[in-house]
């Protein structure tokens, strides 16, 4: 059954920007995000999209009570639960701006965000962006995107940020984009669900001979992981996470590499498995369950496997507009690896809490 769409607002010109809200139960993030979008100073040129995935809480309600003020709303109503990826893609599909911003429901906009946003992108003569990322209660450094990939091919994410530049990756909870390329590069891939979806969607617009940007000057606020991990309410007090996270982000990384990479970058996904080998066993010895090593590792690669017609389909999609090489994206090897952010959180946090999901 297609969705169900609904329209609020006035304004008949086509908007610059559309931003596109998915949701799934998230009714008590909602009104901070609305009322900082309808806060910035470019309003009159923003289209506001929530996409609800069916939520079982009063989360439509809130929508259309905020929408009510807004010049140029929409509210997306699946019949189902799409995930982020393909949740986002039906979004999009409703989308009337020539610019998207995917973001997520438990961030909140400083006033000029995306006024800045899209001056710094259209300066850097970007194609994809992500604004600096605070922490949601307070001005503290949160991430700038990633920076590059290191030797598992996974993104190298970043330190520290002190001005506008190109990234490897923009972050999913404000990925920034124009609405052709987005098109052009084939969307959200909806076999991902949820989960390693920025990288996927980077990696693509690079090759397809575009820019990604991470915009200093443009400032949102994140909480993150609000679905896995929501103890804290607006801040995180805990290192969560669950068994189906580690299955789909594994996974998805994987797919990620054997549908992007051409020739001599495949040799990271050998290394990747490894990786993945090692820290699969590791964490069953840990959390003294054998069912996590079967689920993050060889539920992964069984997946992997079972998707193999799918990655062939989108390595030709790929390939037509490919116009960059495994050599050109060379440029992106960093040696800083992936695994420090979480080594970083299990000194503040302590062992990670696994729940069986």
């Amino acid at each position: 059954m297609p969705a169900q769409i609904e329209r609020f607002g006035t304004c008949k010109d086509q908007p610059l920007i559309s931003i596109v809200v998915l949701n799934c139960n998230g009714a008590g993030w909602l009104p901070k995000c609305f009322e900082t979008i309808l806060a910035q100073t470019i309003i009159g040129q923003i289209e506001t999209i929530m996409v609800d995935n069916k939520s079982s809480d009063n989360s439509v309600a809130v929508a259309r009570e905020w929408f009510a003020k807004f010049p140029n709303a929409t509210i997306v109503l699946n019949t189902e639960n799409l995930g982020f990826c393909e949740g986002n893609n039906s979004g999009a599909r409703a989308a009337q701006g020539r610019w998207l911003l995917f973001l997520n429901n438990d961030t909140w906009l400083e006033p000029d965000c995306m006024e800045k946003l899209v001056k710094g992108t259209e300066k850097m003569g970007a194609a994809a962006s992500t604004p600096l990322v605070l922490n949601y209660p307070d001005n503290s450094f949160q991430d700038f995107g990633f920076y590059g990939f290191d030797i598992f091919g996974l993104a190298s994410g970043s330190t520290t940020a002190t001005e506008t530049r190109e990234i490897f990756i923009a972050g999913g909870c404000s990925y920034f984009i124009r609405t052709d390329v987005f098109n052009q590069i084939g969307m959200f891939d909806a076999e991902y669900f949820i989960y390693s979806d920025d990288s996927d969607l980077s990696w693509r617009t690079w090759i397809a001979g575009y820019k990604v940007a991470g915009i200093f000057e443009a400032r949102l606020h994140h909480r993150g992981a609000a679905g896995v991990n929501p103890s804290g309410g607006i801040t995180t007090v805990e290192f969560r996470t669950t068994d189906h996270k580690r299955f789909l982000t594994n996974r998805n990384a994987i797919l990620t590499l054997l549908k992007s990479c051409r020739h001599v970058l495949l040799l990271l996904v050998i290394l990747q498995i490894a990786l993945y080998f090692v820290e699969s066993f590791v964490g069953a010895a840990m959390l003294k369950r054998w069912s996590f090593a079967r689920k993050s590792f060889w539920s992964v690669l069984h997946d992997c496997w079972r998707l193999r017609g799918h990655v062939w389909q989108e390595r030709k999609k790929i390939a037509a507009f490919r116009k960059r090489s495994d050599f050109w994206m060379l440029r992106f090897f960093r040696l800083r690896l992936n695994r420090w952010f979480e080594i970083k959180r299990m000194f503040q946090f302590g062992l990670p809490r696994v729940d069986k999901k």
